[in-house]
């Protein structure tokens, strides 16, 4: 199991960890009713980490961020130098935990996307794992909610006695939940992005070939080109942008500081 803390790639703190301890950390702090907040992050979540300030704060105040896009393990890996086998891959690590969970009787709470979605998920998990403990489901209201109904949605998953609460509200909706209700729940918030509509059966798995390469989005761009198009051509060239632009700055840091007290220089 590897863990090597977190590590500011481009202001946002990602959490350079492998599978094997990031599944063993969800189900340790499920079995003992702990909270641990939880997402995946691709280069669309570090962009909008990057440019929005408070929406930082909060993804900065997760407990595990995992290197979920290729170029995020990439920049960790090569950049920072952190020995990782493999980026962790938010669809991936889902069944990963789920497998654990079946394993070890957790049950799992299954929040957001549609009825549609949830209930081919369901469907699906039940035939893969059949000694998994679904404890309850609920569909996003795709709309601001009133302390009321938070209160009631904590009542309900509460109620359920799950262990694990996968979330799939899409980035950066799934990061502000998991960061909020952590406080009111003593168990793991899982923010998985995509992986509800994936093993729902409702999006394709681009190829490891292409994964491999960093060009999942250019697959998932054919199968969403609506609503995806603005997403990947933004972000992904700001992305690209900022990386060049820091990247030149920290080689010229080091010119002129080659002794290491650039730190103090810099935060004078």
């Amino acid at each position: 199991m590897i863990n090597l803390g977190k590590t500011d790639v481009l202001g946002v703190d990602v959490s350079a960890v492998d599978y094997d301890y990031s599944v063993n950390e969800v189900i340790t702090r499920a079995k003992t009713n702990r909270p641990l907040s939880v997402t995946a992050l691709a280069v669309h979540g570090l962009v909008l980490g990057i440019n929005n300030q408070e929406f930082r704060r909060r993804l900065n105040g997760i407990d595990m961020v995992l290197p979920d896009g290729q170029p995020v393990y990439w920049l960790l890996k090569f950049w920072k130098k952190k020995d990782l086998p493999s980026r962790v891959y938010g669809p991936e690590f889902m069944l990963r935990v789920i497998k654990a969970a079946e394993v070890q009787g957790i049950g799992v709470y299954l929040y957001g996307s549609t009825i549609n979605v949830l209930d081919s998920l369901i469907r699906n998990l039940k035939r893969d794992f059949p000694g998994l403990k679904i404890a309850g489901s609920e569909p996003s209201r795709f709309r601001k909610i009133s302390k009321q109904e938070q209160q009631e949605i904590i009542e309900r998953i509460k109620r359920s006695q799950a262990g694990i609460v996968f979330v799939g509200l899409g980035c950066p909706r799934q990061e502000y939940w998991v960061f909020e209700y952590s406080r009111y729940l003593n168990k793991p918030l899982i923010a998985v992005g995509a992986a509800f509509n994936y093993h729902a059966g409702l999006l394709k798995k681009p190829p490891a070939w292409l994964q491999n390469l960093g060009l999942e989005w250019l697959f998932r761009l054919f199968q969403e080109p609506k609503r995806l198009t603005v997403r990947y051509v933004l972000y992904n060239t700001e992305f690209l942008i900022l990386f060049i632009f820091n990247f030149f700055r920290l080689m010229e840091i080091k010119r002129v500081y080659p002794s290491g007290c650039e730190k103090e220089e810099l935060y004078g």
